[in-house]
């Protein structure tokens, strides 16, 4: 396993850590208890020293999990994470009680990377008027965490304000091949290393969809390759070049994707990738995106719908079933992730976003046909 250093903390963390929010599980959909722990085992003894959780995965049963292999190890051996549900406080004085009730479902007297849970402008906002940067420096202090960081789901000018309002030790956004220019970014990247932040890579290969099934027009661009690297090797490769990553966070769930995604590891370095190959990349990622229908930037600026169509969330759900060809998987979260009130067909036709929307998107037009395409 290779190591790379946290800007601030100085930590040597593994470049692959373990996610621990797609574990197996039964049938029932509860977590599979012996395979996770087996695979928590595997992958600390094969040099996986960075092992992140939060609230709310596995239905709150990850962080018990988490605090279960704890007391089977040697705490020292390893780096833990989880965050802050951030969505659940409704009161400065619920930042306290989540905090130690996560401490006590981890079995531990302190978290080393702890994480305001998936920041957007809206979460962001609520947390701060809460008074939650005094809150993390008090906790820092009273030695419950050691390291300060937050996710982040937005654009990039919300990152950048968050960015610049504290001395964050760390970040964690989306970074892989294909999402340069969505949410944070390469931008978020860049701005983060200048302010010497660690940067956590989450989502590296899209979750799964830059693995199967590849397009053709993507698969064309491939085969142009010197390397026979699979899919997997190919997104996570991307990643690690960067080096300015210190860990790629893989949500693995099987001990064959631990296994694989150590091997990939080992043999990856920083500024690896040949220009040829990051040529390839940025024609993949072209390919990619020419197969979107709808020019949507997902700007938000076409809010608030009066009917309340939740229209950019619709829109980018519709042009990633075409970008990544998965029509009933992009129906599955379509239905799972949208309300039914903020769905497609309850565009009323009332032309109120057509003014404010600058990509000039004839937005009631297209509701329609999503409206179809979901049916």
């Amino acid at each position: 396993m290779k190591y790379r250093t946290m800007p601030k903390s100085r930590d040597a963390l593994s470049v692959l850590g373990l996610g621990l929010m797609r574990l197996p599980t039964r049938g029932d959909g509860s977590l599979d208890e012996e395979k996770s722990m087996q695979m928590l085992h595997y992958a600390l003894e094969h040099g996986i020293n960075y092992f992140d959780t939060a609230w709310g995965y596995h239905h709150g049963t990850s962080e018990p999990l988490l605090g279960k292999f704890i007391t089977q190890t040697d705490r020292s051996r390893f780096y833990i994470a989880t965050k802050l549900p951030c969505w659940l406080i409704k009161t400065p004085a619920d930042m306290d009680e989540y905090l130690n009730k996560q401490l006590e479902r981890l079995q531990t007297d302190h978290i080393d990377y702890y994480l305001l849970h998936a920041l957007n402008k809206k979460s962001w906002d609520k947390m701060k008027s809460f008074g939650v940067l005094d809150w993390l420096s008090k906790i820092k202090a009273d030695k419950k965490i050691r390291h300060i960081g937050f996710s982040f789901h937005d654009s990039y000018p919300v990152f950048r304000k968050i960015v610049e309002s504290f001395d964050w030790d760390f970040c964690q956004f989306m970074l892989n091949y294909l999402d340069t220019h969505y949410q944070a970014g390469y931008r978020g990247y860049q701005l983060a290393l200048q302010k010497n932040m660690g940067v956590i890579s989450m989502e590296p290969l899209r979750g799964g969809k830059l693995v199967s099934p590849i397009p053709p027009e993507v698969e064309k661009v491939w085969l142009k390759s010197n390397e026979t690297w699979s899919a997997v090797e190919r997104g996570l490769r991307w990643v690690w070049n960067l080096s300015g990553c210190t860990v790629l966070l893989s949500g693995m769930g099987s001990l064959k994707q631990i296994e694989e995604n150590i091997a990939i590891a080992e043999r990856s370095e920083a500024d690896s990738l040949s220009p040829r190959e990051l040529d390839l990349y940025k024609k993949a990622r072209r390919e990619y995106l020419r197969r979107i229908a709808i020019p949507c930037t997902e700007c938000r600026y076409c809010l608030p719908c009066p009917h309340k169509v939740g229209i950019p969330d619709v829109f980018g759900t519709y042009n990633e079933s075409l970008m990544f060809g998965e029509m009933e998987r992009h129906k599955r979260e379509y239905e799972r992730f949208i309300p039914e009130e903020a769905r497609a067909d309850k565009c009323m036709n009332c032309g109120a976003c057509l003014a404010k929307c600058p990509q000039k998107i004839d937005i009631p037009s297209e509701m329609a046909k999503v409206a179809e395409y979901f049916k």
